[in-house]
């Protein structure tokens, strides 16, 4: 029977083992890559457990421990097994994050179950073509900003490189400063999981953008595959110092992704209405759709 004995924390050491199980079970959401997880782990505690040849994640946030559904080889027993642990130790949402496919096997293996779509969570997948050339009329109004930008900026784009990734990590202050990161606790987080990120870039096998107005950083971008198809953006802060600058860290992205991947997941809008506006103006390809399990209280 599972127990919470059986789970470890995620750290550093465990990324070859998350690469080799994510190569038998790719993942489609960010919040189960093994970047989000260490990159994030002192806000949310992540743990696993490898049962059966499954991988089952959990994360602590606020005092409160929720699930996710086994990774692995569909084993009714171990679902069960997971339920009953989650329900006992979790709140009314013991489980999170919960694919299509999961969900109807989850439903078919215990009648009664109680999955509700987490819209919040969803994330947006574009074409990385469409990203990077903005084709047609319904592009018309992005094409204006960035032309505009790439008329009044002189900017150049690069790579993060060792070179110049405590420039980058200037930036963030900088770009924390503007933003007030140090006065809103998702952002501070935030700035955390970024520092993190950069400190690590290499054990994480990360790829990242700059883009330079009048020599200066203004804009930056983490990705890294998410699976064969699909990249996965991590992180993009741009500086208001260029009106523009935003669509055109997006651009120069998409730019360098589109010849090796079709797609592109620039995450979720955490229910945030201006997120969701923005990421919709981009008109994305399909979305990355969850569940979670609700139980009375």
């Amino acid at each position: 029977m599972l127990t919470q004995d059986d789970f470890r924390p995620v750290t550093l050491t465990d990324r070859a083992f998350f690469q080799q199980h994510y190569s038998y079970y790719p993942q489609t959401h960010s919040d189960n890559t093994f970047t989000n997880m260490v990159c994030w782990n002192h806000y949310a505690n992540y743990q696993y457990a490898y049962v059966e040849k499954n991988v089952i994640l959990a994360s602590t946030i606020d005092g409160i421990t929720r699930f996710r559904p086994p990774i692995g080889p569909r084993n009714p027993a171990l679902l069960r097994s997971l339920i009953r642990l989650a329900s006992e130790v979790s709140d009314s949402e013991p489980i999170v994050l919960i694919d299509p496919d999961t969900a109807s096997w989850m439903r078919e293996t215990c009648s009664g179950l109680n999955l509700v779509p987490d819209r919040d969570v969803f994330e947006y997948v574009y074409r990385s073509s469409d990203l990077a050339d903005l084709p047609g009329k319904q592009y018309l109004t992005i094409r204006h900003h960035l032309n505009k930008f790439r008329k009044n900026c002189l900017y150049s784009v690069e790579r993060i490189t060792p070179e110049n990734q405590e420039e980058v990590k200037l930036f963030l202050i900088q770009w924390c400063e503007w933003k007030g990161c140090e006065g809103d606790p998702v952002l501070a987080h935030e700035k955390e999981a970024t520092f993190f990120a950069i400190d690590h870039f290499g054990e994480l096998g990360l790829s990242g953008l700059v883009i330079r107005v009048h020599n200066t950083i203004g804009a930056m971008a983490l990705f890294e595959p998410l699976n064969s198809d699909t990249a996965l953006v991590h992180f993009e802060k741009g500086m208001p110092d260029c009106d523009g600058i935003y669509k055109e860290i997006n651009a120069e992205t998409a730019a360098v992704l589109k010849n090796d991947f079709t797609y592109i997941n620039r995450e979720s809008d955490l229910g945030v209405a201006g997120l969701l506006e923005s990421k919709m103006r981009y008109h994305p390809h399909h979305m990355v759709e969850v569940y979670s399990l609700k139980r009375d209280s």
